[in-house]
């Protein structure tokens, strides 16, 4: 892997990042900065790479050729520094259903070997501003979809992390609980001063809550830059209809019973 020197603003930095399994290339050649403190958001259709890169990030697939680095340190090199640096809430749910939030919590500050004075004070910091501390002795498999959500976000902040890497955090939640996962996340990046890196396939969302984005497709990033210079540039209306000029695809969703839904309407009338 290349060198490449840090830069004190940049909480990641990739640079002519390469990832391929034999002769398919899984990424082909990409760079982008995400600046500490802000929200950035990491868009493309189905396949386009989004999550292979996202394991490269957080050390669980090495680059074929490439830099990294996260907080300033490289994932391959460097990876037990790069782990303790960050929090990520995956796509699929990880709670343990049979135990309480508080237990979920406790697990994973133990994990992480925080003292339990620590661990404690944080516990309860993070499940009162998720709105979750009245519900700490609750099973977890009692909880609606959008508070296991919450927990595992406060589950993924737990050991004071500077990244905090969030894979389609509100699939399958109604608009109500989207709306309020986003306010919390807001307010953590705002309070903890925390940078936000996260998928979605929702336009919409990208929109209101990204400082910046990138758009993947076919494992090259097509364009990147602030929600309104990419609408501005495609002379579009909005990050979807940007999104849909620039990729030719609709933003695609897996919902019940694995079927795909098509977030935009008239993509729907077309099918």
């Amino acid at each position: 892997m290349n060198t490449m020197n840090s830069d004190d603003e940049a909480a990641i930095e990739v640079r002519g990042l390469i990832k391929q399994y034999g002769n398919i290339v899984a990424i082909d050649n990409i760079s982008f900065t995400v600046r500490r403190r802000e929200i950035f958001a990491f868009l493309g259709p189905n396949g386009a790479g989004k999550t292979t890169t996202i394991k490269m990030l957080t050390t669980l697939l090495k680059p074929t050729h490439g830099a990294i680095l996260v907080n300033g340190y490289d994932p391959t090199r460097e990876k037990d520094a790069v782990r303790r640096s960050f929090g990520i809430v995956f796509q699929d749910p990880s709670l343990d259903n049979e135990l309480t939030a508080y237990e979920n919590m406790v697990f994973h500050g133990v994990l992480y070997n925080m003292p339990r004075k620590v661990r404690q004070e944080r516990i309860k910091t993070l499940l009162q501003l998720m709105q979750l501390w009245e519900r700490k002795n609750e099973l977890v498999k009692k909880f609606s979809s959008g508070m296991k959500r919450r927990l595992e976000i406060a589950r993924g902040l737990m050991h004071h992390p500077q990244i905090l890497f969030l894979d389609e955090p509100t699939l399958g939640l109604d608009p109500q609980t989207r709306h309020l996962l986003w306010e919390h996340i807001r307010e953590l990046n705002q309070k903890e001063e925390i940078t936000i890196f996260l998928t979605t396939h929702i336009m919409e969302e990208a929109e209101r809550v990204a400082d910046n984005v990138a758009v993947i497709d076919n494992g090259r990033i097509i364009e990147q830059g602030t929600p309104k210079s990419l609408v501005e540039r495609t002379s579009s209306s909005s990050l979807e209809e940007a999104f849909l000029t620039l990729t030719g695809k609709a933003i695609r969703e897996e919902g019940p019973g694995n079927t795909l839904k098509i977030t935009r309407k008239s993509f729907k009338r077309r099918v």
